[in-house]
């Protein structure tokens, strides 16, 4: 037996699997009887397999495209609807529609005039005092609900929550008519409440009308960002409020240092968010320049709708995608100069 066994091995030395076996034959033949044997065995056929595997050459330098399969669905409609429109509006931004010639390349000279427009420059000084004065009332009144709603002493906050998000599912325009309507000197809820009171406001006053507007969009939005701050609140560990009770903090104390710390990174997403969304003002001043007396909203009233009037009005596609262009550049960088800035709060 023990001949038979060194020879098998001999012929076999090359073969590394087989090495391992015959080691188990030898150790069972010499030393144990047969059912130690079948145990040594399983355990060298088990040490056979993990050798193997072990020395199962991987290539690391071949390319491995399964994750783009799952990714190439969105990525084709993102570059359908994102960076082509993009694209193409900085390409057409260097030509000019002109009688003679057709388009034509003329270089710059769209931003040249664009610099130059001083309607151009009045609607985004527009929409920037517009930015400044409804944004942060709205995200105040946003985290002010959130941390009622928070507070847990609120009767009814399911309900509470669904009303104050429920505006944010309603459609701008419809948003817009319904306040257009009310805010109707004759025959809405502003005129009834001239007659009642004997007084002559008037919401669509040009002086009042930038004020209106935000109104409409602050009742639109303030439920959106009230549940971003609240979701931030959620998070908070219910332990570390009856920490603070147990060492006698009030309820001013315990939002002071608990509460609105924990919502710094949510104020920076609604802020970018906002900022964003007010330089975008469209729909509300388009379908109330209807609805307003006279021509106090003019088609040049926010930089949106000066480029959407330029288009599809003036046939001045050219030059609206150069507008197009600065006021992204300028929406960006006041975005980015606001996440900088939380970045550099967050680190402190």
């Amino acid at each position: 037996m023990r001949d038979f066994v060194r020879n098998f091995a001999g012929n076999s030395a090359r073969d590394f699997n087989t090495r391992f076996h015959v080691s188990a034959v030898l150790k069972c033949s010499i030393f144990l009887n047969e059912e130690e044997c079948q145990v040594s065995a399983q355990r060298s056929r088990a040490t056979a397999a993990q050798t193997r595997m072990s020395h199962v050459p991987v290539n690391r330098h071949k390319a491995d495209w399964r994750g783009w399969k799952f990714m190439w669905p969105f990525a084709a409609v993102f570059a359908f609807v994102f960076i082509i429109p993009i694209a193409y509006a900085i390409y057409i931004s260097f030509y000019q529609q002109r009688l003679i010639g057709g388009n034509v390349f003329v270089g710059i000279d769209n931003y040249a005039r664009l610099f130059k427009d001083q309607q151009f420059w009045a609607a985004v000084m527009r929409v920037g005092l517009f930015t400044l004065v409804q944004v942060p009332i709205m995200l105040f009144l946003a985290a002010a609900l959130a941390l009622a709603i928070d507070s847990m002493k609120l009767h009814g906050t399911k309900f509470f929550r669904i009303g104050t998000f429920l505006p944010y599912a309603v459609p701008a325009v419809v948003s817009t008519l319904i306040w257009g309507f009310a805010y109707g000197a004759k025959y809405g809820l502003v005129g009834s409440f001239n007659s009642f009171f004997g007084t002559h406001f008037d919401a669509f006053a040009p002086n009042m009308l930038l004020a209106s507007i935000g109104n409409i969009v602050t009742w639109e939005y303030t439920g959106y960002n009230m549940l971003i701050f609240y979701s931030s609140l959620s998070t908070i560990p219910h332990s570390l409020y009856e920490a603070a009770s147990i060492d006698g903090a009030s309820e001013w104390a315990i939002v002071k240092s608990i509460k609105l710390p924990e919502l710094r990174g949510s104020l920076a997403i609604t802020v970018i968010f906002s900022i964003i969304g007010s330089f975008q003002l469209f729909n509300e001043p388009s379908i109330l320049q209807n609805m307003v007396p006279g021509n106090a909203i003019t088609t040049n009233f926010t930089p949106n709708m000066y480029a959407y009037n330029l288009s599809f009005s003036g046939n001045q596609s050219n030059y609206a995608a150069a507008m197009a262009i600065v006021m992204a550049i300028i929406t960006m960088a006041i975005a980015y100069a606001v996440q900088l800035r939380s970045m550099k709060d967050q680190m402190k």
